[in-house]
């Protein structure tokens, strides 16, 4: 593609606020991913794009290194740059993280440990569809078009806030097809390219993916934020993000001073502090985790994916009124409003969560101590800690990395987290995360698979460097 064919598809790309490298790869990023710029099309060369564009080469270089690494572009020399994959592609790939790649591409009959979610519906979610039923069948005069949600629902995720200690009205709270929509219209709504993040390292990978589509840079922080103040005045950044209760993928729990001192902090600064509480209820038994964070600039994050059942796409956000209503605007362009069964079904369970996740917490304490004693049993040097709830283990290798390990395991049937793809600080690269959400027999096969991968396993002497905190 010429330079000047190429300039006009951009637009004005460079009316945003940020580094112009990061706002050139968001645009030629969207137009990749949006089919405009399909497989196969080749990219000017860098010094005719830059004069072109009026720039210095070293931002056209920028932009297409940061491509590369995220895999969207490929540079050869004597062949040029490229938009990555074969031309016959249909449908290009808009992410690369393992943990949805997972979804998007089953492994077969590979064991999944990626991604973890209760297996069946409770019978509270069967009692709640039935209850359900009745409604709609009386149901008139409403074309179901609720942007922020439907209002029973709000008042009862405002009831579940007020309860546990943080006075919260429906208005202040959006409904969304579960958390990674929340966090998503969350990154759309306050970042802008070349805006900073603080999240902790390892951390969360769909808020990675969810940061980095709107051209963030990544600072991590060790769990819990920990030096927070120093980084809010070195980074200046647009937002923070903090898992504090079973913390993905340590199982970390805040205490409540750390709380209290990370909220106080968010505020005094003015900078939108996102809690995830997406694992808050899945303690194990005899655990009551500390209350969610509570500030005037907290935005909590909440879903009953991991709760009640994986199938049922319903989360939300507790914020302030006026992100509530931009959220509720963005929402409006992306989907129009969520789906209103499950919305009055998760009305039903949510008064009932508290009893539900106590009267699984046994059995998921039972599968997450089976599975450290069959890893201690075929992998004894592995180092596997203890943790008091949610569903991850947090493993470290004697040897190697996680990455070439993950593809030896996946080789052998067995689906993992490799840990460099969870730590923007390009640490935790002998970690591998592991779920412990399947039934026991299944766990220890799984288990025996990873001890014969790990027997076969031949780490290099050494890997090459992770990617930078914006490539995926």
């Amino acid at each position: 593609m010429k330079p000047i064919a190429l300039s006009e598809r951009l637009g004005r790309w460079s009316s945003g606020r940020g580094p112009l490298y990061l706002l050139l790869a968001a645009r030629l990023r969207q137009l990749i991913d949006d089919g405009e710029l399909p497989p196969g099309t080749p990219l000017p060369p860098d010094r005719a794009l830059a004069s072109t564009l009026a720039v210095g080469r070293s931002t056209v270089v920028a932009a297409y290194d940061l491509l590369r690494l995220e895999g969207r572009i490929s540079r050869r020399q004597g062949s040029g740059t490229r938009v990555a994959g074969s031309p016959a592609a249909a449908v290009p790939d808009t992410t690369g993280a393992p943990v949805f790649l997972h979804l998007l591409e089953p492994p077969g009959d590979a064991i999944q440990l990626a991604c973890a979610a209760p297996d069946s519906p409770p019978a509270e979610l069967a009692a709640a569809y039935t209850r359900v039923a009745a409604e709609l069948a009386a149901l008139t005069g409403d074309i179901g078009y609720l942007p922020s949600g439907h209002p029973a629902l709000r008042a009862e995720i405002a009831d579940h806030y007020t309860r546990r200690g943080v006075a919260t009205s429906p208005d202040q709270v959006l409904v969304t097809n579960g958390a990674q929509q929340a966090l998503s219209l969350l990154a759309r709504a306050l970042i802008r390219p070349g805006d900073r993040v603080l999240l902790e390292g390892p951390t969360y990978p769909g808020v990675l993916e969810a940061f980095r589509e709107e051209a963030a840079v990544l600072r991590a922080l060790p769990v819990g934020l920990a030096g927070f103040e120093a980084a809010i005045r070195d980074d200046r950044p647009a937002l923070a993000y903090v898992i504090p209760t079973f913390q993905n993928p340590t199982g970390a729990v805040l205490s409540p001073l750390a709380r209290r001192r990370l909220a106080e902090t968010a505020a005094a600064a003015d900078i939108p502090l996102i809690d995830d509480e997406v694992l808050a209820d899945l303690g194990f038994p005899g655990e009551r985790p500390p209350p969610p964070l509570a500030g005037r600039t907290v935005i909590s994050v909440g879903s009953l994916s991991k709760s009640v059942w994986g199938g049922l796409r319903v989360g939300w956000v507790r914020a302030p009124e006026p992100i509530i209503a931009r959220l509720a605007r963005l929402r409006t362009v992306h989907d129009i409003g969520g789906n209103i069964p499950a919305q009055l079904a998760a009305a039903y369970v949510l008064p009932r969560l508290e009893a539900l996740c106590r009267r699984r917490a046994e059995e998921r304490q039972a599968r997450h101590d089976h599975l450290r004693a069959e890893l201690a049993r075929h992998l004894p040097g592995w180092e596997v800690p203890p943790v008091r709830g949610g569903h991850i283990l947090w493993a470290r290798l004697p040897e190697g990395d996680g990455t070439s390990f993950a593809q030896a395991a996946q080789r052998r049937g067995v689906v993992l987290l490799p840990g460099g793809g969870l730590d923007p600080s390009g640490g935790s690269e002998d970690r591998v995360r592991i779920h412990f959400a399947h039934p026991p027999e299944l766990l220890s096969e799984a288990v025996r698979r990873l001890a014969r991968a790990w027997d076969a396993y031949r780490p290099a002497a050494t890997h090459s460097p992770p990617p930078p905190a914006m490539a995926i």
